[in-house]
């Protein structure tokens, strides 16, 4: 479990911090008075052409793509370059319009083999662990999982802004399920929604020092064997589930994979991996590459993780 950040509450931190909500807030209220259909592709753009290099991330994405698929070509490679931050930044604004974007998501539908053991176990109140990863954008899975009487609570990173973390969650406050700052506390009151019955998500696809080293893509990843493990000691399914963004731009395919059968937690954790993965190479430009997924120079003393493929 990840340590507590400390909350920055000095005075000049306080003020830098006001200073920055204000500033990205109304540049986010500009961007929101455009139509909808504009400002999701606009804000594309801005994070692809302007954060993404500022921030690091492109030099991470070609970083990550050369780590785990070094003969891709170079033309793929300066297309997800493009693709993958303009996918953050449509999330981000998507979740920014949770309202619009939650209205148009009742016009979309589950799809995939396991949305009758999902449905079913909702019938029978039968607790489900989703798991998931940083692909198209979550909120979209949540919002037509909502629709069909399925919610789920989840951990969430609390932004160090506190001014923006709060405008962040007055706007998934619109996401029924719940959603638990990712502390222990959080994590106890994640898992006694399980306990009760209830369902909870997990993004299982960032670095995690207290993970297993599991192969992603042919190259060992830290990974949590936390949502099998819960799934069986609370009897709950584990299905995979994922939001796929469709060539419009705007809207998803919410795609359910059968549930993972209970077996060995790392053989379960393998499958969630190669779910994912595969769900990936469909939809390269969808995926945040930007994370630090697989921190090699962490992993050079440790073992490279049960081969099950």
């Amino acid at each position: 479990m990840a340590k507590r950040k400390k909350p920055r509450t000095d005075s000049g931190s306080l003020i830098v911090d006001w200073m920055a909500d204000r500033l990205f807030g109304g540049v986010f209220a500009l961007v929101r008075l455009l139509p909808y259909r504009w400002r999701i592709p606009l804000m594309g753009r801005i994070a692809a052409r302007i954060v993404a290099p500022l921030a690091g991330y492109s030099a991470r994405i070609r970083a990550n793509l050369n780590h785990v698929m070094p003969d891709l070509p170079e033309a793929q490679v300066h297309a997800v370059m493009r693709a993958a931050p303009d996918g953050f930044g449509r999330a981000f604004m998507e979740t920014w319009s949770a309202p619009e974007f939650m209205a148009r998501l009742h016009a979309e539908d589950l799809t995939g083999p396991g949305v009758a053991a999902v449905l079913e176990a909702r019938d029978a109140k039968r607790p489900i662990v989703f798991v998931s990863g940083h692909i198209g954008n979550a909120n979209a899975l949540r919002g037509v999982l909502i629709k069909n009487g399925v919610t789920f609570g989840s951990l969430y990173n609390p932004l160090k802004n506190r001014y923006f973390n709060a405008r962040y969650l007055k706007y998934m406050s619109v996401f029924e399920g719940g959603m638990f700052p990712r502390t222990r506390r959080g994590y106890a009151d994640m898992v006694g929604m399980l306990k009760r019955g209830e369902n909870i998500g997990i993004m299982f696809d960032q670095h995690m020092n207290t993970g297993t080293p599991m192969p992603f893509f042919g190259k060992p990843a830290m990974t949590p064997t936390s949502a099998p493990a819960m799934a069986m000691r609370h009897d709950a399914l584990l299905v995979p589930i994922y939001s796929i963004r469709r060539p419009d731009g705007l809207s998803y395919d919410v795609v359910v994979e059968a549930p993972i059968p209970h077996t060995e937690p790392e053989e379960m954790v393998m499958k969630m991996n190669q779910s994912l993965e595969a769900r990936i190479r469909a939809n390269m430009g969808q995926w945040m590459w930007f994370h630090r997924r697989w921190k090699p120079e962490k992993m050079r003393d440790r073992p490279g993780g049960r081969q099950l493929r």
